[in-house]
């Protein structure tokens, strides 16, 4: 199949352009790994390729096919310079937009097109020495070299070699007189610059003063004066001058769509391998995972929740790690235990990796399985909006509705903390009724809930807890390990750290 994109095998029906962020990008803290992914590639915009998961497991294998060619220093080195003589191109051509005078204008966009060939054969020339394993890149370097042997690339690489040439050899002398100047062509003067500094040479006493006049290079270095004198200087060059007028209007559209694509394209990659790199280099882990839209025994080792290992990184602190696995009919896990133990960044975890994964992206973790889903459901706590009128109580409800009418048996829900504003008893009731629709429905399920009663619902249920050192439960160990629902909340451990028990009350009191 000829190449058409490098982020797809097929171009999708659907213009990633206009994809939206997910609802629940928030919730998952996945706003903020896109903004650490794609920082300094807003030339890019990339955001609209990260908003669109794939439906496909052989699409995304087809990337997975990429990114380990990427490995390759030595074709990464190839990529990355690539796209610096594009970017470099982009801002030549820019700086041509912004140029008033004509011929100036014309002058900038041949050097502009020049770059742009160089960044063409140079990469050319660097995937044909690449040991290329993948499908997308094996197909762009077969149409690059295709195109680069072209007759509408050579034509335009020689045309526009020939005209660099051409310009360089314009020759001419300015007559300055008064408030006047001419122009004509240069007639093998005589430069006595060099006799004049020889004759005066025994005359110079220490450093002097250079009073020659340096021309700016740049853009903007153009005024009205040089342009009149350009437009006199193309008067004596006449059919070189209209040769330079016919090339910048025949090749105002000079870049190739497809290679324009797959500059833009490839920085998903890039900007992703980048990201992993950071973590990488503390040691921990990113593995290729094995996804399925047929099984639902999913595991992962190691793994963690990408938006805090990055804060934690900068301020750098240690990353906790965790694994998960469900296997026959398991299908929901119910994730208890003590306030502030990593539950709800477990969670995260547990949808961030599934995600990624259907972005056809390495994920976090030295192994995994993961399930291709339809749609991914989040219900995290959320402030009270007075704009709807309606209590926490009935707000939840309302959207454990509305995920319940829309979720399949392909889908992945994800609940953390629902039912908290109203009594144990009614808690408890409602969120058996939920357990029960989400049985019913065979969905993939992370629960985070104070419900213990939960975690033993059923056969499709699984019981994992947050944990704390043994000889101080005011320490939270971060890992969540898979075992039976305890119960405890350790809140006395907590109210005695804090000096918040009763005795400790009632002596500040006095105090």
């Amino acid at each position: 199949m000829p190449f058409q994109s490098i982020l797809f095998e097929e171009l999708p029906h659907v213009k990633t352009e206009f994809a939206e962020r997910p609802d629940f990008f928030v919730d998952l803290n996945l706003d903020q790994v896109i903004d650490a992914v794609t920082a300094g590639k807003q030339e890019y915009r990339l955001e609209p390729f990260f908003y669109t998961p794939l439906n496909d497991v052989a699409a995304i294998e087809y990337r997975h096919e990429i990114f380990r060619d990427l490995e390759n220093k030595e074709l990464f080195a190839s990529i990355n310079a690539f796209a610096h003589r594009m970017h470099a191109m982009r801002e030549h051509l820019s700086q041509a937009n912004k140029l008033y005078y004509k011929y100036h204008k014309e002058r900038w966009l041949l050097e502009t097109i020049d770059l742009y060939c160089d960044a063409v054969n140079s990469l050319a020339k660097d995937l044909s020495r690449a040991n290329l394993k993948s499908r997308g890149l094996t197909a762009f370097r077969n149409y690059l070299i295709e195109y680069q042997n072209s007759e509408r690339f050579q034509s335009l690489l020689t045309e526009t070699k020939k005209l660099l040439t051409d310009l360089s050899t314009v020759n001419y002398c300015m007559l300055i007189k008064s408030s006047s100047i001419r122009v004509r062509r240069y007639e093998s003067e005589v430069d006595y610059s060099a006799m004049v500094e020889e004759t005066f040479e025994k005359f110079k006493q220490g450093a002097v003063k250079d009073y020659r006049v340096r021309f700016l290079e740049g853009p903007g270095d153009m005024n009205h004066v040089e342009a009149g004198v350009l437009d006199l200087v193309a008067k004596l060059y006449p059919d070189l001058f209209l040769q330079l007028d016919q090339y910048c209007a025949k090749n105002s559209h000079y870049v190739d769509e497809a290679i324009e694509r797959f500059d833009r394209e490839i920085q998903f990659y890039v900007a992703y391998f980048e990201f992993m790199a950071t973590f990488k280099r503390l040691g921990l882990k990113f593995c290729y995972p094995v996804v399925s839209d047929r099984s639902k025994e999913i595991e992962n080792h190691e793994g963690f929740d990408l938006a805090l290992a990055h804060r934690l990184m900068t301020e750098k602190k240690s990353i906790v790690c965790n694994d998960f696995y469900l296997r026959g009919k398991e299908r929901i896990i119910v994730v208890t235990g003590p306030n502030q133990g990593g539950k709800t960044t477990f969670a995260r975890t547990f949808g961030q990796l599934h995600y990624l994964a259907s972005l056809g992206c390495p994920v976090p973790g030295s192994e995994a399985k993961l399930f291709l889903y339809d749609r991914l459901f989040t219900h995290f706590e959320k402030e009270e909006d007075i704009k709807n009128l309606r209590g926490k109580l009935q707000d939840d409800l309302v959207r454990i509705h509305s995920i319940l009418e829309q979720a399949t048996s392909s889908s992945i829900i994800i609940l953390n903390e629902i039912f908290t504003s109203t009594t144990l008893q009614d808690g408890i009731f409602l969120s058996k009724k939920v357990m029960e629709k989400i049985v019913e429905l065979q969905s993939l399920c992370l629960w985070v809930t104070f419900i213990d009663e939960l975690a033993s619902f059923a056969e499709q249920t699984v019981s994992m807890v947050s944990t704390v050192v043994p000889e101080n439960p005011t320490l939270r160990t971060y890992k969540i390990v898979r075992r039976p629902a305890d119960g405890l909340a350790y809140a006395i451990a907590l109210a005695e750290k804090y000096r918040l028990t009763y005795g400790a009350l009632k002596e500040r009191i006095r105090l």
